[in-house]
């Protein structure tokens, strides 16, 4: 279900991710707080529509202001424990994991998912992009279900 809220005007583009970090210091007393702070804080969304003929709104967090859009939650991209990782299945993330370098580091720390929380898994989308798990772990690459709003 889709919801709409508010975006910096740069951000404000169809298909593009992010995940909701919640209310900013520079918030307090803005006249739009109820329209920018409707969504799930640590949840990952996508812009699915940019509402046209609308103003862009000033704001001081975003300097070339705020528009309306539509978002709805998406799945987040993520490397779970190959044991058990079927489509329908739960899992959880593995632990931290400190290399940074590694190319599945965004996956194994994924931004909107906690390490103490239980996914259901949408996909199995196949091996994670790294050649070698620096920890020894054996992982697959999965993209959880979007968390219930």
């Amino acid at each position: 279900m889709s919801k709409v809220t508010l975006i910096g005007a740069r951000l404000a583009e169809p298909g593009r991710e992010f995940v909701y970090q919640g209310e900013s210091t520079l918030c307090e007393g803005c006249p739009y707080r109820t329209q920018c702070l409707n969504l799930t804080e640590g949840s990952r969304y996508r812009i699915t529509d940019v509402r046209e003929n609308t103003q862009t709104l000033d704001c001081a967090v975003h300097d070339t202001g705020v528009k309306a859009v539509e978002v709805e939650p998406t799945t987040v991209p993520a490397n779970v424990a190959s044991k058990g990782a079927y489509a329908g299945s739960k899992a959880k993330l593995e632990g931290p994991c400190p290399h940074t370098e590694c190319p599945s580091h965004e996956l194994c720390v994924p931004e909107g998912a906690d390490f103490d929380t239980e996914y259901r898994i949408q996909e199995v989308v196949g091996e994670p992009p790294h050649d070698h798990c620096y920890l020894d772990r054996t992982l697959t690459r999965v993209e959880l279900e979007p968390r219930d709003e």
